[in-house]
């Protein structure tokens, strides 16, 4: 999944590394690895790669993330149905 895009420049996906403490949450629980740790702070290294399935956002204790939910959700559902993914999970 590593090397999937969607539309270049459209995914809602916000960081504001000033808020970020390093917590490391967004590199966990992120299906498409659009996080990465840098150091003490995350780093946005897939922006769009983003599902926007919310994942990033909810799980940040330090509000540093802001996604709108989108249509990954029904795109993880759909690979699952057409026999790419093993889970019809959105993460």
């Amino acid at each position: 999944m590593a090397d999937h895009r969607y539309l270049k420049n459209v995914v809602t996906l916000a960081y504001d590394p000033a808020k970020c403490t390093g917590c490391g949450r967004c590199v966990e629980v992120c299906p498409h690895a659009v996080f990465s740790m840098n150091g003490d702070k995350a780093q946005l290294d897939n922006r769009d790669g983003c599902m926007e399935c919310g994942a990033c956002s909810r799980n940040c204790p330090f509000g540093a993330i802001a996604v709108e939910a989108g249509v990954g959700c029904a795109w993880a559902i759909t690979m699952f149905e057409l026999g790419f993914t093993k889970t019809p999970s959105c993460g």
